[in-house]
């Protein structure tokens, strides 16, 4: 019960922030947003005990460490490359999850398979042409994070079509957001502004989250 309770007062405490966000109260933002994720990971701590639950945490507490850095990226390049540092560990550390999960299913759409590695590949060359132009001295640290999102993207793609189907689908759901989150941030802070970019990158941000943690308890809680 208290897993579930966190997941509901995460869903509520995200909403109230990103209304904030709205409001242009960005005083009132910065203050909440350490208080986000702590909500996931304890929910996955009270959960049932599953195999990579440890994974899962490691996953959150890095990408949390990263919301912290980058509330200081105005201060300095440094801390969006620390900030940058964290994320990338996180998604390491949820490719390594979303590998280590049981098989459920076979795989029998060889057609999909090879249609969604098309459009992953598709999406990553579109990132690199579009911002390595526009990186500087950082083109070798973004390249090598565009790389890992685009691996965490394709095993949760590849995980879809041998995991339970609706934990499955959340999962990649998850994953497609997160992965929209950082090409927005990449994409105002090195190509051109996007309207709206705090609010567009948190909210994906937070919902991708809340998809993977979720998908990620479904698929491995008792029968």
């Amino acid at each position: 019960m208290k897993d579930k309770l966190l997941l509901k007062s995460y869903i509520g405490f995200s909403a109230l922030y990103l209304l904030i966000i709205l409001m242009d109260r960005d005083d009132l933002a910065w203050f909440m947003k350490p208080f986000l994720l702590p909500f996931l990971g304890l929910a996955v701590l009270f959960s049932e005990g599953f195999s990579t639950k440890k994974v899962l945490l490691s996953a959150l507490i890095f990408s949390w460490i990263g919301d912290i850095i980058l509330m200081f990226a105005d201060k300095g390049e440094l801390y969006f490359i620390f900030g940058l540092v964290a994320f990338l560990i996180s998604h390491i550390i949820y490719i390594t999850l979303f590998y280590k999960q049981k098989n459920t299913r076979t795989n029998e759409k060889t057609a999909l398979y090879w249609t969604g590695i098309f459009v992953i590949l598709v999406y990553f060359a579109m990132m690199i042409f579009l911002l390595f132009p526009k990186l500087g001295p950082l083109k070798i640290p973004v390249l090598v994070y565009a790389t890992v999102i685009t691996t965490m993207l394709y095993f949760a793609f590849k995980g879809s079509l041998i995991w339970e189907k609706s934990a499955a689908n959340a999962v990649l759901s998850g994953a497609i957001f997160f992965v929209s989150s950082d090409s927005i941030l990449a994409f105002n802070k090195f190509y051109a502004p996007v309207p709206l970019a705090s609010f567009l990158i948190m909210i994906t941000y937070l919902v991708a989250q809340y998809l993977i943690t979720v998908g990620i308890l479904k698929l491995n809680q008792k029968k």
